[in-house]
């Protein structure tokens, strides 16, 4: 099953569908994480990442 566009996911989490990724709020980045990885964090801190594109 593949996770929709908008899907989100916090620091520490699996990865649920790989794609690019973008922070929630400010300061924001996106960055391409693979399904099963570990979502990062962002400025050392526990971000919310939301999916803008599958792979």
């Amino acid at each position: 099953m593949t996770a929709a566009i908008g899907t989100q996911a916090r620091t520490g989490e699996r990865c649920p569908e790989s794609g690019v990724w973008k922070v929630v709020g400010y300061p924001t980045t996106t960055a391409p994480i693979a399904r099963g990885n570990v979502m990062p964090p962002y400025n050392g801190q526990a971000v919310t990442w939301e999916l803008t594109r599958l792979a």
